[in-house]
């Protein structure tokens, strides 16, 4: 592969007699630990982008832009653990104590990384394969949008993509039958999930082609285009989108509201589930990367839900506002002069923002992304159920910068004041800032280079969030206490999500400790509260991976002292890409070390 580094270094000997010169063999190229490594997970790497071509698309690979795997086929987890597997066994055979300090960052990372999608497979995920946020038929709409990840560039990429609706095709009749196996084995989504996704199917269920999202493409063909290709085109996306795209959303919409949804639960909880309790902790260990329980992470999460109510207070007489607390929240989130109009200012805000940060961003960072991002509104067919930001990465080769999606639905849900810390989150120097510099990395692997810990990428976000007053950002105390609330919020996650999900909390329960410790608008905590439910754990990221970065800043500044380099430490927290916690804590202990 083209990592592989072949080594010989040896000069040619030559025998010399009274009448011939003959030169001797050349000695065979020695195949180092540091070649083996290489090439194993750049195999890797090769491999998984064959089971999840998507990925490729994501990341700018225009290989298998026509192609999509049914994920939740049986016989393409048959073929992911089977890679797993395989490679496991790989990584096994070479010899860690012969690697540089460098080369055992990539070996721990990808032997980790194995063990654990080995042992996930003993979850049945895949008998649940959609909820209202994070579903396929949301994403592929995103994708054949012609505004996503699927280029819309060239007339193959048009034919591509056409390819690519057979697979979503796939995709839903699969889950369908995935589904009716998951109700027969007690694996359904709670039903409140189910009311949610159905709006977001209805949505796709057009009566014209030019009336879908799907049209975008069409909507927006290139002017050079040859005639014959823009007449041909139009006609297959028209009859793609009456003939596969709208038939697939009404079967499985008629199924989900029909069928499935008289059979849910009522019931939240992942543990709720068969094996669910395994199921919730590993969640936990492997979206945290420690080994916390869910019991510590509910303590952990009280204490930092009443520290930082505690600084709030703060705020609160710094305004002069007179009441309590609770009564501040409701000021906050009632209050005109904190709200916008329209849609386009709001997006216009964000867009400010990122003007007034990227200036600032040398004073704390060596390294500066080469990706920009650009603020869009989030799609209105998925809006109601959306988180209040999201970021989807830029692609290597520069061709589509990165997109932070602000929810502009319910303006009354979209405070100014949350805007600065949201914006530091998603964007620069959050996740943008960090995935850009992940994936510039050249000289990180692949799987490295593309690749996340859920702990580390949210981790780092929150911690961007802290970086405000060092850019020049909360200067309105109102803004500071967006950012505090931001962080309360993701202290009430710890307490709400383990809550739901091991200690049989009701949907209800979670929503009255929201509204009991937060400035929270209904909506938002709605969607909150339903979003934990769906994806279990995945938010107790946020707070424990920032928890353990503020943590590594305050042990180097104090054993450092006055040779402490913010600009520095940002380089070795940043460099390698996303890391499990205890990786980067060894990576950032040796860098202190080496500043002595």
């Amino acid at each position: 592969m083209r990592r592989l580094a072949w080594l010989s270094g040896f000069a040619a000997l030559f025998l010399i007699a009274c009448t011939a010169t003959a030169p001797t063999a050349p000695s065979p190229a020695v195949v180092t630990a540091s070649d083996r490594l290489n090439r194993v997970v750049d195999d890797y790497f090769e491999e998984l982008l064959k089971l999840n071509p998507i990925l490729a698309t994501s990341i700018g690979d225009p290989r298998y832009n026509d192609r999509y795997v049914v994920g939740i086929a049986p016989e393409t987890r048959r073929a992911r653990q089977q890679l797993e597997q395989d490679y496991l066994g790989r990584i096994r055979g070479i010899d860690r104590a012969a690697l540089s300090e460098s080369d055992r960052i990539t070996y721990d990372v990808f032997k980790s990384g194995r063990e654990r999608e080995i042992e996930g497979f003993r979850f049945r995920d895949d008998l649940v394969p959609l909820n209202q946020f994070y579903s396929v038929p949301n994403s592929f709409a995103q994708l054949g949008s012609g505004t996503g990840m699927q280029p819309f560039k060239t007339v193959q990429d048009y034919d591509n993509f056409l390819k690519r609706i057979d697979g979503f095709v796939a995709w839903t009749d699969q889950a369908i039958v995935n589904m009716r196996e998951g109700v027969r084995r007690g694996y359904t989504l709670p039903r409140v999930l189910t009311e949610r996704v159905l709006p977001q199917l209805d949505a796709h269920i057009v009566a014209q082609p030019e009336d879908s999202l799907y049209w975008g493409p069409i909507r927006n063909l290139p002017a050079g285009f040859p005639e014959a290709d823009r007449e041909r085109l139009t006609a297959a996306y028209r009859a793609a989108i009456t003939t596969k795209i709208v038939p697939s959303y009404r079967k499985l919409r008629d199924y989900m509201r029909d069928e499935y949804l008289p059979k849910c639960r009522t019931t939240v909880g992942l543990d709720a589930l068969p094996d669910g309790k395994a199921w919730y902790e590993y969640r936990v260990r492997e979206i945290t990367t420690t080994n916390y329980t869910p019991a510590q992470i509910h303590e952990i999460g009280l204490k930092e839900v009443a520290r930082i109510r505690g600084e709030m207070q703060g705020v609160m007489a710094k305004v002069g506002f007179q009441g309590s607390l609770d009564d501040f929240f409701k000021f906050l989130n009632s209050d005109p002069q904190f709200f916008y109009a329209d849609k386009e200012t709001l997006i216009a805000g964000y867009d400010d923002i990122r003007k007034r940060v990227n200036p600032q961003l040398p004073r704390l960072f060596e390294t500066l992304p080469k990706a920009d991002y650009e603020v869009r509104a989030v799609e209105p067919f998925r809006e109601k159920s959306a988180a209040g930001g999201q970021y989807q990465a830029a692609s290597e080769d520069g061709s589509r910068p990165g997109i932070f999606y602000a929810n502009t639905y319910d303006l009354k849900a979209r405070p100014k004041w949350a805007m600065e810390a949201l914006s530091l989150h998603e964007a620069n120097p959050g996740h943008h800032f960090q995935i850009s510099i992940q994936r510039e990395q050249k000289g990180l692997p692949r799987f490295r280079r593309f690749g996340g810990y859920t702990a580390f990428s949210e981790g780092w976000g929150l911690y961007a969030e802290s970086l405000g007053p060092e850019l020049g950002m909360y200067t309105d105390p109102y803004q500071y206490f967006g950012r505090l609330e931001g962080e309360l919020f993701r202290a009430i996650r710890l307490v709400v999500d383990t809550g739901l999900h091991s200690k049989g909390w009701t949907r209800e329960q979670a929503l009255d400790y929201i509204v009991a410790n937060s400035a929270t608008s209904e909506a938002r905590r709605v969607a909150e509260t339903e979003r934990y439910i769906a994806i279990p754990g995945q938010a107790l990221a946020y707070k424990i991976g920032q928890l353990k970065i503020s943590e590594l800043r305050t042990r180097a500044e104090q054993e450092l002292g006055p040779k402490f380099d913010v600009r520095k430490f940002h380089t070795v927290v940043l460099a390698n890409g996303a890391l499990p916690l205890d990786v980067l804590e060894a990576n950032v202990d040796r860098w202190i070390a080496a500043q002595r």
